[in-house]
C-alpha cells in the first residue's frame, strides 16, 4: 500500500509538472505570437514611413525646382528658340511622369483649395481672369497654389 501512495504522490507530482509545463508552453506561444505580430506591424510601419519620406522628399525637390521651370517658361515668351521649347517640353513630360500636373485655373471658378487670390479686378464674379504664377498638384495633392486674379462685379 505504501507503494501505491508513493506512486500516487509521484503521479500527482508529474501531473502538476505537466500542467506547469503546459501553462508555460501556452504563455511562450502567446509571447511568440505577440512578438511576430509586433514585428509585422513594425515592418508595415517602416515601409509606410519610407514611402511617406520618399513622397515628402520628392515634393520638396520639385518645389525647389519649380521657380527655375517658371523662369524657363517666361524666357520662352520672349524668345523663339526651338532648343528652349524642346527643353520645356521634355521637362513638362518628366514632371507629368512624376505625377505633377498643373492647376487648371484660367477661366475657371476660383477654388481656394488650389488657388491664391492676389488681386480682384472688374470681371465675371469669382472667375479667374489672369494667372500670375502657375500652381501644381503632385499625385492630386497641392504642391503650390496658383496665384491668380479673380473677377468681381
Amino acid at each position: 500500500m505504501k507503494e501505491d501512495k508513493s506512486m500516487k504522490k509521484s503521479r500527482d507530482s508529474i501531473d502538476m509538472q505537466i500542467k506547469e509545463l503546459e501553462t508555460k508552453i501556452v504563455s511562450l506561444e502567446n509571447n511568440w505570437k505577440r512578438a511576430v505580430a509586433d514585428y509585422k506591424n513594425l515592418e508595415k510601419r517602416t515601409a509606410e514611413e519610407k514611402t511617406n519620406y520618399m513622397h515628402f522628399t520628392k515634393s520638396q525637390v520639385i518645389k525647389e525646382f519649380l521657380p527655375f521651370f517658371d523662369n524657363l517658361e517666361r524666357l520662352e515668351n520672349h524668345t523663339n528658340d526651338e532648343g528652349l521649347k524642346l527643353v520645356i517640353k521634355d521637362l513638362k513630360n518628366t514632371l507629368k511622369n512624376m505625377g505633377v500636373e498643373e492647376v487648371d485655373a484660367l477661366g475657371k471658378d476660383f477654388d481656394h483649395n488650389t488657388m491664391e487670390a492676389m488681386e480682384l479686378k472688374k470681371g465675371e464674379k469669382n472667375k479667374v481672369l489672369e494667372i500670375y504664377q502657375k500652381g501644381y498638384l503632385l499625385n492630386g495633392n497641392l504642391l503650390r497654389p496658383a496665384k491668380v486674379v479673380v473677377g468681381q462685379e
